[in-house]
């Protein structure tokens, strides 16, 4: 494949009266003020951020705003996978309400997929559904989260089960805001990035595979990969909004690294999101083969290339103790991919060649899961 030249990228998602664009590219929080006036017919917008992206982008966003004549306020919350609970929807959904923000206007998530996630939740349900607008600041939202409406919280249960399905009506994807990023947190991101290719577009984990480096230096070849990302989930979107069958392929990696993220307790500094993608996907391609449905290769190739970029593969790479593999079992018997009792995991035949297994044995998960786990 080969590289665009053209400095800003649009995706679109196609949903009929609710489709909106994806912009990527440089220089998008300066611009959205006359981004947003374009399409917002109200002029008052909430803003929710936390109090890691707050130092670096709120003032000038702001700004962006108040340059285009739109009033806004703006709530800072605390940083990190916890925030996304009852308390913190609470918080935001009071705040929506006090600034008196119609349906007409907006709520915005500055921030990354946990800010995200729970202010998409907090405008989904506040007047039965708000106006929503994603300015993702991560590599992982850019790619992933911040498009496909999907919003929510966690449980003690497990991790997005109580949430609704809203759309955003605009995604801004300021490629310049990954520059500030730690190398953990762009690598997590690059585990959604890697995760296209691996669900149906083998090309493109290849062309990675080749270019990895140069998407991790900046340029033209980050703003292809993300254009790349978006499109596909824009695509599968489009198609099952609701994931009622094919959408579920973009959980590759999902079912097994979420029962991971419920095991650390949502603890980020010893797992987070995407690094719990990583050894998930390398682990559905290891149980895939296991399965005989895909040839042991494929695991080690998709296993050396997450692991040359720096992310965990293995579970015995996770700091601190893991529980054993019946309580891994059991979280991933509360995964929202269940259906009456059966399991469904994400399977593969090879690179690319992602599909919905239906009805996993549970015996099959359970053995597998005792090999894998660190004695």
């Amino acid at each position: 494949m080969t590289v665009s030249a053209t400095a800003r990228r649009t995706v679109r998602v196609d949903l009929g009266d609710r489709s909106y664009d994806i912009l990527i590219g440089p220089g998008l929080i300066a611009a959205a003020g006359r981004e947003i006036a374009l399409r917002l017919k109200g002029r008052k917008i909430a803003v929710i951020t936390d109090e890691h992206v707050a130092p670096l982008y709120l003032d000038g966003f702001m700004a962006a705003l108040k340059a285009e004549g739109i009033d806004a306020v703006s709530l800072v919350l605390p940083a990190g996978e916890k925030t996304k609970s009852f308390e913190h929807l609470i918080s935001v959904c009071d705040s929506v309400l006090a600034a008196r923000i119609e349906r007409n206007d907006a709520v915005v998530a500055l921030g990354g997929g946990v800010i995200g996630d729970l202010t998409g939740f907090a405008a989904g349900i506040v007047r039965r559904g708000s106006r929503f607008i994603q300015v993702p600041t991560s590599l992982l939202a850019q790619v992933d989260s911040s498009v496909g409406g999907k919003t929510g919280i966690n449980s003690p249960h497990g991790k997005n089960l109580i949430g609704v399905f809203h759309q955003p009506d605009l995604v801004l994807a300021d490629t310049d805001v990954l520059d500030t990023l730690s190398p953990r947190e762009f690598r997590a991101g690059y585990a959604e990035v890697a995760k296209y290719g691996l669900i149906d577009k083998p090309d493109f984990f290849a062309w990675l595979e080749a270019n990895w480096q140069a998407v991790f230096a900046g340029g033209e070849a980050r703003i292809e990969a993300i254009a790349t990302s978006c499109q596909a989930k824009a695509d599968v979107v489009a198609a099952d909004e609701r994931e009622n069958g094919q959408r579920a392929l973009l959980n590759l990696g999902h079912t097994f690294g979420h029962a991971l993220e419920a095991a650390t307790h949502y603890d980020s500094a010893r797992l987070v999101h995407g690094e719990g993608v990583s050894i998930g996907m390398v682990l559905a391609h290891q149980f895939s083969a296991r399965m005989n449905l895909c040839s042991p290769d494929d695991g080690k190739r998709v296993e050396a290339h997450l692991r040359a970029v720096g992310l965990p593969t293995t579970m015995g790479e996770i700091p601190g103790s893991l529980p054993p593999a019946e309580v891994l079992m059991d979280a991933i018997a509360q995964d929202k991919k269940v259906k009456a009792g059966k399991l469904t995991f994400i399977l593969t035949r090879g690179v690319g060649q992602s599909f919905v297994a239906d009805d996993v044995p549970q015996s099959e998960v359970i053995a597998f899961l005792k090999e894998k786990l660190p004695t």
